[in-house]
Formats: C-alpha cells, structure tokens, sequence
C-alpha cells in the first residue's frame, strides 16, 4: 500500500512582510514534510500566497498601481524566503492563478446549484484590516475587533451566504470521533465549545470592492476573501484538473495554523467541506504566538525579528533548530537572541559538533581513518545501541503529535550519551595502552560504536537541519544524503570499512563577548546611545597570590536534580576524578534536568561547604551570563573546557 502525507502551511498574506511567524509555520511543516520522506511516504507539501481582498486593493490605489502588479511583485518577499531557510515545498500556490481561479467558482456554483448557498442582506459590524464581520458577543471593548483591536465599522450589503449552520451537527460528530482533528487538546476544547453555541450562516461575497474572484453569474460580487484562500489546499492538488492527485492525497491532509485563524480552517473550512461531500482534513494543527525578549512583537518598538538577518548571521539551520526546540510546540513563544546564541554554543558546538570533532579525529589517529569493524564487547555498547535504537521510535512517537521539541530532546539525550560513551571509555587510554592484551579489539568497538552515533545522529538531525546533516554525513565519509535515507531501514552496525573524511567545524562557536559588544553597538545605534556605552562595574584588584587561592577544577555532572520549593537551584552530582561531590547551582531557570547530564564544567572545589535550600553545596559551578539593563540574567553559559582533559585538572 503506497503512503501518501499531505501538509499545508497557511497561505501568508501579501500584505505582509516576511516575519518569524511565517518562517516558524514554515519550518515547522518543511521539517514534517522532510521527516515523513525518510519514513517513506509520498509526500506532498505546498505553501504558497493569499492575494485577494480589500487591503490589497487599497495598498494598491495608494501606490498607484494595479492591485496585480502589486501581488506579482511582493509575494516573491515569500519565495525568497523560503530559499534562504532551505523549505522544500513541493508546490507554491497563489490565490490570483487561473487554476485557483476555476477551483473557487466551480466549488461556489456547486454550493449555490444544491441550495448550500443562497444571497440575502447582511449588516453588522466589519473590521477592515480582518476583513470580517464581527459579532457583538465577539467584539472588543469600544466595539473594536478582538484579534488587531482597530475600530468596526458598521457595514450592510447584499451577499451570498453559505448554510455553515446545517452541518454544524455532523462537524460536531466528526470530532468527538476524531479527538486529534484539532491540536493541541486546548485548541480542540475551543472549537467543540464554539461548535456548540451558536454557528450562524457565513456572507462569502462582497459588493465593496472589486479585487476578488467574480462570483459566476453574478459579476456584482466578488467571493470573499476567507472563503477564496481555504480552497487553496483543495486547488494545489487537483480538485478540479488532476482528480487521481487529489484522491491520492486529500485523504490525509494536515494543516498547520497559527491559534489566531483556527475558526475559519477547523470550522469553516470542514462545514465546506462537508457541504461539498470531501473529507474533512485529518488534523489541524495550531501554533502559539512569538514575543521577542518577553515583549509583543512592533514595528514602532523595533523588535521585529526579520528571519532573513537571522539567517544571514546565525545561519539557517540554527535558526530552524532554534525555533522549534526552543518551546512546546502549541504554546506561545519568546524569542531571544541571546538564547539563539546560547543553543548554537551548546546544543550545536558543543554537544554536536564536538562529538563529530572528537570522534573523527580519534578515527582518524588511531585506525587509520577507516571505521574499524569492532562488535560488542562491553556491557556499554549494547546500552549506546540500544538507546539509538529506542530514539528513533521515540522520536517517530514525538512527530505523530507534532511535538518537535520533544524529538528534539530525545535526540539531543542521544547525542549527549555519545559525548558521556567517550568519557566513559577513554579511547585514547585504550590507544596509549594497545599493547596489552584485549586494549586493541576494546578500542575498535569503542570508535565504531562512536561512529555509528554520529551515522544515526545524522539521520535524526536531517529534516531539522538539513544543511548541517549533509555536511555531517559527508564527513562520515557516507555517499548520496542522508535526507534521501529511510529511518526505518537504519541497522546498527553498518559502518565498517568507511573512510571517514577530515573533520570540519559544523557550528563555529560564537565568541559571547565579541558578540555583546556587536548587538550593544547596533542598540547604541538604534537608540542614539554614545558607541562606547557604560563601562561594567569591576570588582577591586586583586594579585597573583589571591587568584592562586580559588582553586578550580574540571568536573563532569553525572546527574541533576530538582530542589523542592526552589526555582532556581538544581542539586548537582559532580565527578572530580578523584572525588565526586554534592554542589547546588542556580542555573534551574536556563537548563533542563536531561541538558546538564555528562556535562563537562569548571567548578570552584575549595569553596566552603554551605546549606542551601536545606541542601550541603560542596564547591561552585562557573558560569557567564548576558544581563539585561535591570541587571537580570537573560542567558548563562556554562564555563567548560575547550578540549578533552582528565577530570579534576587544576583550572589556572
């Protein structure tokens, strides 16, 4: 039986520019797309524009020119977008193209020809901007519009209206069955709650402007602009041209929204839907909303993330990887750059990169470059295997529910356990100590299995980064892509032989203090501040001999602890080589339980023992932190070393 997946962004409104919010939706159904490619499905993912409408006609008329010149010329902002953060959409559709164009009427006609839709008056209270009528349950204070809060304007005119009312019933049905055909869960209480009060019959035409696709028959009217843009995802894969396309995909298509739009993609759209006798999609997924450094998002504040700068500095596949580890997919998110910068450090220089770095490089010396063939000759390497081998279910149980950071982070464990498998092994001891017997077979099965991490890692990390996977696996020494690799046809084992490639940075890391003086000059700019802004507040000088008094030390974390009632101190085990040692560390609000385990860090070890939160703290984590203007820490780094070195080596 051949599997087909079928996903859709929203088609973005011209209007806009290009801002975090698309790239977010974007990315989030590029890496769906990518994801279920390696699984083996035949895979179908479009985006595309929505050019139709009442602000489009007057942006136009104040510029002087046609409302189409102005859409061909602007909805190419999204396309170029689109190349620099690496999207693979099979299709980009606009709402202007003749195919569209057919598709809508047709559909309309239909309606109409079976009574579904019928014309009559309509007045109420319509936001421009929205291009909506609003009702008076529904409206803000001093009758304002509850999603861009501009003034209503009271608005009659004749329409068509669609008899959304008569199938409210059987919509209702369809999702007590279906209890995945909103998500999240707190979407899907929304729509049941809204189904269940008052549905009224939807006006799908104007007579107020002009720009819109003329209803047949009745020139006068042109359709409304929401009922136009949801039939794209019917359009782009042949309702109306291509029939065979469309009964191989619409079965199993998913939208993905953001949570302001959900009424019209899981009510309007299915009661259409319904009326015209097609499936209903399987599931509409929404997102949550971005602030950035804990404030809403405006051009007046100069806040706006411009998704083509991130890219441009950070590069795309950080940012992809940012934007989707960061927060639960569904909730609200805050973006902060200073976080964009402390997951490149961590996440991908550190945990990432420097096992790619390390692993290569010990191939490299100690076999030759080529992965030695090396079984299983240690408890550990059936832990390493097994783990690797229960990440990819994990992981594949993450993605049914769209859950990208949990992926993430069942991921980000495995990776995390191939930098602790080196720790644990201690391959260049075993080089150093190859002559005794048993040393050199021990070495072998450590580097394969070492490589055979990165291989699975490679796969894993495909559809979120794809750029970065192939350099990855180029490295590895590996033919072809790993994104044109199926997941299910992984098999532990099968990098014997393989000349691994010179090891290459994949994610330099980025100097925190060079990149603060860089932002503060940029802000400093912005606001008008003098370029050499504040000086810090330095502590007194101290000499040589006060300095050789702290006495830090390399320290591995083995575990970490939540400390009950405290929300900010992990209790940490730590291990000094010769010793290991109990040390609480207020580092809760920037780091995850499972994000500090095998950790290498700096600690103070002579530190006098102290009770905190009714815990003994033996020594002291080192950090760097980036504070905002109050003097808060807005991102900590934690201090590590650059290199491998034996635990409990004296810091000086």
């Amino acid at each position: 039986m051949n599997k087909t997946f079928y996903i859709t962004t929203p088609i973005y409104y011209v209007n806009d520019i290009p801002h975090i919010g698309h790239a977010y939706t974007t990315i989030a159904c590029d890496v769906m797309s990518r994801y279920m490619r390696m699984r083996g499905f035949d895979t179908h993912f479009l985006t595309g524009t929505d050019e139709h409408g009442q602000k489009i006609q007057a942006a136009a008329e104040a510029k002087g020119m046609t409302p189409q010149e102005l859409v061909d010329k602007i909805h190419v902002n999204f396309k170029e977008l689109w190349k620099v953060l690496n999207i693979s959409n099979d299709d980009f559709i606009r709402t202007t193209e003749p195919r569209h164009v057919r598709v809508v009427q047709a559909m309309f006609k239909k309606l109409m020809d079976q009574g579904d839709i019928y014309k009559g008056s309509y007045e109420g209270w319509y936001c421009v901007p929205c291009e909506t009528y609003v009702s008076e349950s529904g409206m803000g204070e001093n009758r304002t519009c509850p999603d861009c809060g501009r003034a209503l304007t009271m608005m009659r005119e004749e329409s068509y209206f669609f008899r959304a009312s008569k199938y409210v019933p059987q919509l209702i049905e369809h999702y007590e069955k279906n209890l995945q055909g909103v998500m999240p869960r707190i979407r899907y209480n929304e729509i049941m709650s809204f189904l269940r009060g008052e549905v009224r019959d939807q006006s799908v035409s104007r007579t107020t402007l002009k720009w819109g696709i003329p209803i047949p028959g009745d020139e006068k009217h042109v359709v409304y602009v929401w009922f136009d843009a949801l039939i794209n995802y019917a359009t782009a894969v042949g309702y109306l041209d291509d029939p065979e396309t469309f009964r191989k995909y619409w079965p199993v298509v998913r939208h993905m929204v953001g949570k302001d739009i959900i009424r019209f993609h899981c009510i309007i759209w299915p009661l259409m839907l319904l009326a015209l006798g097609i499936n209903v999609p399987v599931s509409v997924v929404a997102h949550g909303w971005w602030t950035v450094d804990g404030e809403k998002m405006s051009k007046s504040k100069g806040n706006v993330v411009d998704p083509f700068k991130m890219a441009e500095l950070y590069g795309a596949d950080a940012f992809r990887y940012f934007l989707l580890r960061e927060v639960p997919f569904g909730s609200d998110g805050d973006f902060s750059e200073a976080a964009l910068v402390g997951r490149i450090n961590s996440d991908l220089a550190n945990d990432l990169g420097n096992l790619l770095n390390r692993t290569l490089q010990m191939i490299v010396s100690y076999a030759g470059g080529a992965v030695p063939q090396g079984g299983e000759n240690d408890p550990l390497d059936a832990k390493v295997r097994a783990l690797g081998e229960a990440t990819l279910g994990l992981v594949d149980k993450a993605m049914e529910t769209f859950s990208y950071d949990e992926a993430l982070k069942h991921i980000w464990a495995f990776i995390g356990r191939g930098n602790k498998y080196i720790d644990e092994t201690l391959p260049w001891k075993l080089h150093k100590e190859g002559q005794k017997e048993g040393q050199e077979e021990r070495l072998d099965a450590v580097l394969h299995t070492l490589y055979e991490v990165l291989r699975l890692s490679a796969l894993l990390v495909a559809p979120y980064i794809p750029e970065s996977a192939e350099k990855l696996w180029k490295q590895l020494g590996l033919p072809g892509s790993p994104l044109t690799e199926r997941l299910d046809g992984f098999r532990w084992g099968g990098g014997a032989g393989t000349k691994v490639a010179k090891a290459e940075v994949l994610f330099p890391r980025i100097d925190l203090e060079q990149w603060k003086k860089e932002r503060k000059k940029e802000r400093d700019a912005r606001t008008g501040k003098l370029e050499h802004g504040t000086e810090p507040e330095h502590e007194p000088q101290i000499g040589i001999e006060g300095f050789r008094s702290v006495e830090m030390r390399v320290a591995q974390i083995l575990k970490a602890e939540e400390i009950p009632k405290s929300k900010k101190l992990y209790k940490l085990e730590v291990d000094l080589g010769y010793e290991k040692r109990t040390i609480c560390a207020g580092i809760k609000p920037f780091f995850k339980p499972e994000e500090l385990t095998g950790k290498r860090v700096v600690v103070v070890a002579n530190l006098k023992p102290a009770k905190l939160a009714g815990v003994e703290s033996n020594g002291m984590v080192l950090a760097a932190s980036m504070k905002d203007a109050a003097g808060t820490a807005e991102s900590l780094a934690l201090i590590a070393p650059a290199s491998d070195v034996p635990l409990g080596s004296r810091v000086s």
